[in-house]
């Protein structure tokens, strides 16, 4: 309104002023003349404001598929059934290394959009204390100090939880396409193998070291 009350070249002396086009100005004026109310719980027109980046970049969704699919698992008896072991930051940072700088909501509408849901695997097909406990582990304390005030490295070796595997049940979820059914029983019968994790860590450090095997044995 105030280019309108200023001379000739008001236009040109508020775009100067506040660092912006004339066209943005002119642009302003002709919405302040239109006879067009927008409701009072809008501030602009619908459709205004900047356009969604699924709308911006078209390749994107073909990109993001391309990405995934060197990550992406499937059923051999059912094209349909896929699944992925990246989360929606893995996939953000892959998308931004080709030049598609998105957040990770912009990547759950990717994957809804392709039929990726978060799932959990369907179990559907048939298939006591030492005494001495607390004294142990304050003579364990006591020892970690002395070696840590002497330098000496302190280390943990041990054999993680093993781990089934084949077609069973695992705790947490994954993006699928469709629900990926395992046996109903984690039965060892049912495993094709067994994993076995052997952790070496350096306390002082705050290094570790982990190797699978299938034994306990970790020597």
């Amino acid at each position: 309104m105030e280019a309108l009350k200023l001379a000739y070249g008001g236009v040109t002396y508020i775009a100067k002023l506040f660092n912006c086009s004339r066209n943005t100005i002119k642009h302003g004026l002709e919405e302040l003349g239109a006879e067009e109310i927008l409701p009072r719980i809008r501030n602009r027109k619908k459709g205004g404001g900047r356009k969604a980046i699924l709308d911006k970049e078209p390749d994107i969704n073909e990109v993001f598929l391309c990405l995934i699919k060197e990550h992406t698992a499937g059923n051999p008896m059912d094209e349909t059934q896929k699944w992925t072991n990246l989360t929606r930051a893995n996939m953000s940072d892959l998308l931004a290394r080709e030049g598609f700088k998105v957040s990770r909501n912009v990547v759950r509408k990717l994957l809804k959009n392709n039929g990726y849901v978060k799932r959990k695997p369907l179990k559907n097909k048939a298939g006591g204390g030492h005494v001495d406990r607390n004294s142990q582990f304050e003579r364990i304390a006591e020892l970690k100090d002395i070696y840590t005030a002497e330098g000496n490295p302190i280390l943990s070796v041990d054999t993680k939880k093993k781990e089934k595997i084949g077609n069973l049940s695992r705790e947490g979820k994954i993006y699928t396409t469709e629900t990926v059914e395992v046996y109903d029983h984690d039965f060892p019968s049912l495993a094709e193998g067994v994993a076995v994790p052997h952790t070496v860590y350096d306390q002082a450090r705050n290094e570790a070291y982990v190797t699978v095997g299938t034994s306990r044995d970790t020597s």
